[in-house]
């Protein structure tokens, strides 16, 4: 009986773990636009309740929302372009043009989409728009 040829569990294991090892490696090495998608075919879609606004995050649970002050649910997401979660923190103090939820009971920012240019150019009702019904002095001066 010839033991040279009968491999072991241990060196079974290593080239188990070099070569897993290997594959993490050569993961870690693509580039980030390689591992994140474009914005899924350049359009999501939202919600028919969803409104468009500028959103600045000025704090952990505060933003402005149109150039209004506004609270953030405790559970407010905050979606990135490619539809991935963004921390709150991570974007203080930027601006983005949003696509957005209020929650009805609180009153509360409930989530948030930046949007793509593309995404951007689609029109969509937004709290910052005027709707009325008439005019006033104000107006004509403005245009």
């Amino acid at each position: 009986m010839n033991a040279a040829h009968t491999p072991s569990p241990s060196r079974f294991l290593k080239h188990a773990l070099a070569l897993g090892l290997g594959c993490a490696l050569l993961g870690g090495m693509l580039p980030a636009s390689a591992q994140v998608q474009s914005a899924l075919g350049g359009m999501r879609t939202f919600p028919d309740a969803a409104l468009r606004g500028t959103l600045t995050i000025t704090a952990a649970s505060d933003a402005t929302l149109n150039g209004r002050a506004i609270r953030m649910a405790p559970g407010m997401r905050l979606f990135s372009p490619q539809n991935t979660l963004v921390m709150a923190h991570t974007v203080l103090g930027q601006s983005f043009r949003v696509n957005y939820l209020i929650e009805p009971s609180t009153g509360m920012l409930q989530t948030a989409w930046i949007l793509s240019q593309g995404e951007a150019d689609q029109p969509r009702k937004g709290s910052d728009t005027v709707d009325r019904n008439y005019r006033s002095e104000y107006d004509a001066v403005q245009k």
